[in-house]
């Protein structure tokens, strides 16, 4: 496996799907349709059937989920030539972006005035997911695992939140949001910097996230903190035919 597919898997360790299963290495994954990650095949490694068995069973488990077939895989790997031929098409819908560039970079040196709590308060739940009660598939997603809460106080308001998620060697972020009344005070750098010491007393050595392309500003944020781009993923859905439910 090469250090893409590793690094993959890292970040895949980072945000648990609900409901998982494996064909050979291929992880599958659901979580209620919260993210594109959580709720697709990580087609990684050797699935230990050719291509177009292994496709099918990610279709088999989509459907039994009740959600949209969708694999990530490495872009210009020989797997994603693999599946192209085999009929699935870019997810070129995917509201997020489904090109997706995953960084590399340095721990944060600190930030006094920004903590990593051990649990998520209720201004972070809602900087984060929109509301100050997560639903049961967010909850699980972003609180499994060795997390840490980072938020921004400003007069009493949580101005800025992120994910802070560590795996072996890698602190993994998410979930960076700044209120926009409160951006351009320099509060990303700070929930990004304060992450670094906490992660490294758990062991980790460097930084991953997860941008799509399309993100320009945020890309030009991350580069500003040294970040690089270490290699990109694309979601593939079935093209027609190529996935019919085998469950009706």
């Amino acid at each position: 496996m090469d250090a893409f597919e590793t690094l993959e898997l890292r970040c895949a360790d980072a945000w648990p799907a609900v409901s998982t299963d494996k064909i050979g290495d291929w992880r599958l994954r659901a979580a209620g349709g919260f993210t594109g990650r959580a709720n697709s095949a990580l087609a990684v490694g050797d699935p230990g059937s050719p291509t177009g068995s292994a496709l099918r069973g990610v279709c088999d488990f989509a459907h039994a989920h009740r959600i949209p077939p969708v694999v990530q895989v490495v872009a210009g790997s020989e797997t994603e030539r693999a599946i192209a031929a085999a009929g699935w098409v870019p997810n070129s819908g995917h509201a997020a972006g489904h090109v997706v560039s995953v960084l590399t970079g340095p721990l944060g040196e600190g930030a006094d005035e920004v903590p990593v709590l051990a649990s998520p308060t209720g201004g972070w739940w809602e900087l984060t997911v929109g509301r100050p009660e997560p639903t049961d598939a967010e909850r699980h997603v972003l609180t499994t695992g060795e997390i840490g809460y980072a938020l921004a106080d400003v007069m009493g308001v949580t101005a800025g939140a992120v994910r802070a998620a560590v795996v072996d060697d890698v602190l993994h972020i998410a979930r960076l949001a700044v209120r926009p009344g409160y951006r351009r005070r320099g509060l990303a750098s700070a929930l990004m910097a304060a992450c670094g010491p906490w992660a490294a007393e758990r062991g980790a050595t460097r930084t991953v996230l997860q941008v799509a392309v399309e993100n320009a500003g945020a890309l030009a944020f991350y580069d500003r903190l040294g970040f690089t781009e270490h290699h990109r993923y694309r979601y593939w859905v079935p093209g027609p035919g190529a996935c019919e439910d085998r469950s009706l």
